[in-house]
């Protein structure tokens, strides 16, 4: 959530900011909630202060055991109409405080202008790609069957079996390794979040048709993120205690409500996917310097897994609405002859912390943190760009160094003959 005193303040600089990621404020509908914001809390504050010394009055003459029923009587009246005040102030508040809701985060200033994803900017790319393989993950195996599971669940989920789990075992593994020895501490959470959850890291109120409800008061998490950064909600934080570094595995799900027709085959965009999730808490001073911090814990898996990727800086038009700045992370997908995200690192800056109220304690104050969060990495795309880069062509798949600890081989069987089941 945006800061109110700064849209108060300088709102043209906020409305002009917005613009270049494609949002623009009601401004006639923004002063005239504070208008009227104003004039009601007056009244309200003028009748408390009325209340307050009737009341004063009324204590008086009922110690002296004088006639108080005038005064009783002015007293209630002036109770009705407090309360018929306050109404209207809390409901003008809540329709104040769903406009700020709908609001995207500001870009920071260094974030390139643009429209949608051909204007973002490539920043490097790393690794060679060497591979010349032309088949996708399903066509190289077939332990991995989305026919099956759509018998099962429908269309956008998978079966996994034998080496294949064992292969996403040991990547989830080998990446909650990577991020503890990053100084991250590991959290087993629930994959369900309650609403001021996913209010305090932005999914709700404005993506709803993006989740999974499953009952009146829970959502399945879309993200660790979620439960993740709301540990600290409504929580005030030791200065000295920052940053913390959180992470977690845990199964996503997303409706995919505005991907329809889009990367249908295989494990690319599913309604249920493994991902794991890196999640900073920062001062405001260092959020900058923490988001490259866990973009390189990203990085570094890549670089161990030995896969080609390139790393993003988003423009305006395609940031996410709750990311200040964000890069992401593309690996290489040889089958699609291009690189596909496979981690979104950001920084809200005290755009969650507001929704969550979460805060820090300094000598100066209580004030808002900053959130930064990545995945650390997606689990089904690293899982597909290492079946395609690290297949031979003929009958295996090369597993990485890294993870023959993990796995206990080095490669895997490719040629089978017998059926899924």
């Amino acid at each position: 959530m945006l800061d109110i005193k700064k849209l108060r303040d300088n709102f043209d600089d906020v409305q002009t900011s917005l613009k270049k990621r494609g949002y623009k404020i009601d401004k006639s509908l923004f002063f005239s909630l504070e208008d009227s914001r104003k004039e009601l809390q007056i009244n309200v504050e003028k009748l408390q202060a009325e209340r307050k010394k009737l009341s004063s009055e009324f204590g008086k003459l009922k110690a002296s055991g004088e006639d108080t029923s005038d005064l009783k009587n002015t007293i209630d009246q002036l109770n009705v109409d407090l309360e018929s005040k306050d109404s209207d102030l809390q409901e003008l508040l809540t329709k104040q405080n769903n406009l700020m809701l709908d609001m995207p985060n500001i870009p920071d200033t260094t974030v390139p202008e643009g429209t949608n994803e051909d204007d973002n900017k490539v920043l490097s790319e790393h690794g060679k790609i060497i591979s010349t393989n032309n088949l996708d993950h399903l066509e190289i195996t077939n332990k991995i069957d989305t026919e099956i599971a759509s018998k099962l669940a429908g269309s956008r989920f998978a079966v996994l079996k034998g080496d294949m789990v064992k292969l996403q075992r040991s990547l989830i593994n080998f990446m909650i390794d990577c991020a503890i020895e990053n100084g991250y501490e590991e959290y087993y959470l629930p994959y369900m979040a309650n609403e001021n959850s996913l209010i305090g890291t932005g999914q709700l109120p404005k993506f709803e048709e993006d989740l999974f409800k499953a009952s009146e008061k829970l959502y399945l998490i879309p993200t660790a993120e979620v439960p993740l950064t709301n540990l600290f909600r409504n929580e005030f934080i030791n200065e000295k205690d920052l940053p913390i570094k959180v992470t977690s595995h845990t199964p996503c799900f997303r409706s995919e409500a505005g991907s329809y027709g889009k990367d249908t085959r295989g494990l690319i965009r599913q309604h249920q996917f493994e991902k794991i999730e890196l999640v900073q808490i920062t001062h405001p001073n260092e959020s900058m310097k923490c988001l490259e911090n866990l973009l390189n814990n990203a990085c570094e898996i890549l670089d161990k897994l030995c896969l080609p990727y390139r790393i993003i800086e988003l423009c305006t038009g395609d940031l996410g609405f709750s990311s200040s700045k964000t890069f992401d992370i593309e690996v290489w997908m040889p089958s699609q002859n291009k690189y596909r995200e496979i981690s979104s690192c950001s920084n809200f800056t005290d755009f969650q912390a507001r929704r969550a109220n979460i805060k820090y304690k300094s000598q100066d104050g209580n004030n808002f943190v900053h959130t930064i969060n990545g995945s650390g990495l997606a689990v089904g795309r690293c899982l597909i760009a290492l079946i395609e880069n690290n297949y031979d062509g003929k009958d295996s798949i090369k597993i990485p160094d890294c993870l023959i600890d993990y796995f206990g081989s080095s490669t895997i069987n490719v040629n089978w003959k017998i059926n899924f089941i």
